[in-house]
């Protein structure tokens, strides 16, 4: 974990335009608690791309139990403040060290370890991972996370041979939320594709 990084980013949050209106307005952000969050809890954002946030809430509007029905994206400006930074070989260092505690509670619990899903949408282990790193730094009355950030390859090759996806991200978790200093309105013309 590190301060290294510049101070602040913008980064993109795809959600339903009602809510979009409230944050905006100033409602508190609600933060994801899933068991498979790619980076654990936190309030989720895409780390300059405005398209993909939005393409992301047009995607979870088609599933079933979605609560989103007009698909939109608001920008904000985060600190990054203390960020474990999967980017960095000190953030997955800190990664193995969770995992390996994970590893010794769960054989002492005669516990199955989770695992993420073969198509790696859903990260049971990743988030169990992380959740374990900040129960270790709690009870080591360590400082605790304000941000995670991770680099995640995802989708189809952007064309034929390719080393590269078409949904590749930067993704955010803000789980300080003082760390988002302030919202904003995304300008049409950085939504198109």
């Amino acid at each position: 974990m590190h301060r290294l990084t510049s101070a602040f980013i913008l980064g993109y949050h795809g959600c339903d335009k009602e809510v979009g209106a409230r944050l905006l307005a100033g409602v508190a952000f609600q933060p994801s608690d899933n068991d498979y969050d790619w980076l654990g809890p936190g309030i989720y954002f895409w780390e300059s791309n405005p398209l993909r946030g939005l393409e992301f809430a047009s995607e979870a509007s088609k599933r079933k139990r979605s609560g989103i029905e007009k698909p939109f994206v608001i920008g904000a400006v985060i600190e990054l403040g203390l960020c474990l930074d999967l980017t960095t070989s000190n953030g997955l260092d800190w990664l193995r060290i969770a995992h390996a505690s994970l590893v010794d509670v769960t054989r002492a619990a005669k516990l199955n370890l989770p695992s993420n899903s073969k198509d790696k949408l859903r990260r049971n282990l990743d988030c169990a991972v992380i959740r374990r790193l900040h129960k270790i730094l709690e009870v080591q009355n360590l400082p605790p996370i304000d941000t995670l950030k991770g680099v995640f390859t995802e989708g189809e090759p952007a064309y034929p041979g390719s080393g590269f996806a078409e949904k590749t991200h930067i993704q955010i978790a803000v789980r300080n939320p003082t760390c988002i200093k302030g919202v904003f309105r995304v300008p049409a013309d950085q939504l198109r594709g």
